[in-house]
Order: C-alpha cells, then structure tokens, then sequence
C-alpha cells in the first residue's frame, strides 16, 4: 500500500533522486524554464515553490536552508534578490507545466515548467525562422545604410588579421 508516499521513485534510488532534483531546482531557479518529462516536472514543481518560499521569508535560517539544497550560491541570491520579489504578493502557485508531446527516442511525455511571469519571448507565433532574419537585416539596412554581404565581411577581416601580424612581427 501506498499510504503516506506523496512522489514517486522515478527509477531511481534515494541519492540519486534527491541529487538529480538538486540539480534540476538549481537550473530551474537559473534559467526561469526547464524542459524536462512530465514526471520530473510534476516531482520537482512542489520543491522549487518551496525554495521561493524560503526566499520570501528573507532570513538567515531561510537562506541558509536553501543554500543547504541549491547547489550555486548565485543562484540562491537571485532566488533572494529577484525572484522572491517578484511573487512576493502570490500565495504559492509560482509555476506552469505545459505539456509537449512525446520524445522520439523512448516515448517519454515531455513538459516545460516555467515560473510565472518568465514567458517565452522568442519567435511570433506563424512567424518563421527565415521571416525573422529577413526583418532582422531589413530593419538593419534602414538603420545603417546598405549593408555589406558576408564575402565584403570575410575580406576585410582577413586584411585585418594580416596588417595585425605585419604590425606584430615588425
């Protein structure tokens, strides 16, 4: 029976599941997004909003116990300088899973946990890569007059390196 088991194993043994969630709650807490499977989500989401509650109390013994399980001392500084900040008038639910789909190699469901607030600002939707670059040097060529193309580039950074070593050797 299971009563009282609030996560599962994952496959792994205890040392090893609480090292891989250490880690993942360090570059969680780094990156503000994670993509992992669903299962390491779902197990990690309750430990990294526990650590943002640590960093909302703003103590000694809060710090010191989130330095006792996150891994890089920077990253517990910015939990404390910038992220507890930021959900300080939020009452727990400071992440998001969204579900992807299923990795090619094994089947395994994948998922995003995101912190609120830290939205994906890439591409437009519809927008494709190629439109993207052709805005990119349209918006550049108005700006800086005609731009040169890659061969002009390449030439006059080989005369560059050149008079460099001239100018070295002499």
């Amino acid at each position: 029976m299971r009563h009282r088991v609030a996560t599962g194993k994952l496959g792994r043994k205890t040392a090893h599941r609480i090292m891989m969630f250490r880690n993942l709650v360090t570059s969680f807490l780094d990156k503000e997004r994670i993509h992992t499977t669903l299962p390491k989500a779902k197990a990690l989401r309750p430990i990294a909003e526990r650590m943002i509650t640590l960093g909302k109390r703003e103590t000694l013994h809060a710090r010191r116990r989130a330095l006792a399980f996150i891994k890089d001392p920077k990253v517990v500084s910015k939990l404390f300088a910038t992220l507890a900040p930021r959900f300080a008038d939020r009452n727990g639910g400071y992440t998001r899973i969204v579900r992807l789909g299923w990795r090619d190699g094994d089947g395994a469901q994948m998922a995003i946990l995101e912190l609120l607030g830290s939205e994906y600002k890439g591409e437009k939707a519809g927008e494709t890569k190629g439109e993207k670059k052709a805005k990119k040097k349209a918006a550049k060529s108005e700006a800086g007059g005609p731009s040169k193309d890659a061969g002009e580039k390449t030439k006059e950074k080989r005369e560059k390196d050149k008079s460099r070593k001239e100018s070295a050797g002499a």
